[in-house]
């Protein structure tokens, strides 16, 4: 097979998966990784991919973001389930930090459970569903994105580094192997690395279908992450391979 057509096949490939593994591609078309390598720099270079650690992803797929109002409604029973399982983790008492997002959203819904709580978030629609709770919210500073109803920028970030707190629930656009846990933008991604570093476990919420899926922004590497909670049609192959690196509820 000439190089061009074999590039062209890979494209197609990528395009069609949103993503591909050096190691998938070489054994798929038959071929070194060294040569799957080269290939794919030429594809990036040529502006038809971008480049993950480990492979590739689909370039119309690596920024996109769908708005807080596409994703409310996707995947909502498994948002629910998560919740109902992340809220077993939580104590009264205890400070949480909660990322704008649908999942964590779901989460906030569940803490009518508890009586004292303080609630970090950049999610200005979880603010308003604790708005009449027992619970302390303490919301950021910073730009409201509105996309995604979260703050962000340098202001959230600043304020978030006088806080600590017990747990931080993270959502996800994106969980690889390789790739760790991403998100299409690079702001929110700031936020999300600093509400991390403030907690002493990290919790990750995704539903299925953000496995095996990189967006633009690494946010954490998998050995920065305590737990994720995820729904029970998470792909086995997937999930043992995860396993040996954090610990899947």
């Amino acid at each position: 097979m000439l190089a061009e057509d074999r590039r062209a096949k890979i494209l197609k490939f990528v395009n069609q998966h949103q993503s591909a593994k050096v190691n998938e591609l070489s054994e798929k078309f038959e071929v070194s990784t060294s040569t799957v390598r080269r290939d794919l720099q030429k594809l990036e270079e040529r502006g038809d991919i971008a480049r993950a650690h480990g492979g590739a992803v689909a370039k119309e797929g690596v920024s996109f973001e769908p708005s807080y109002i596409e994703k409310e409604h996707e995947q909502e029973a498994e948002k629910r389930l998560i919740a109902q399982k992340a809220v077993e983790l939580i104590e009264d008492g205890e400070t949480i930090i909660l990322d704008a997002g649908t999942t964590t959203a779901a989460l906030s819904e569940e803490l009518e459970q508890f009586n004292d709580l303080t609630v970090v978030t950049n999610g200005v629609n979880i603010a308003l569903e604790l708005v009449d709770s027992p619970h302390e919210i303490i919301i950021p500073g910073g730009n409201l994105k509105k996309r995604t109803l979260a703050l962000v920028g340098p202001v959230a970030e600043d304020y978030l580094e006088g806080l600590n707190a017990e747990k931080a629930f993270i959502g996800a656009n994106g969980i690889d192997l390789d790739a760790g846990v991403t998100t299409p933008d690079l702001v929110e991604a700031n936020v999300k690395k600093r509400m991390a570093e403030k907690a002493k476990e990290v919790i990750i919420l995704a539903d299925h279908s953000k496995f095996n899926t990189v967006t633009l922004v690494e946010v954490l590497d998998l050995e920065q992450v305590d737990k994720i909670i995820t729904d029970d049609d998470l792909d086995e192959t997937v999930k043992k391979e995860l396993v040996q690196q954090v610990d899947i509820l």
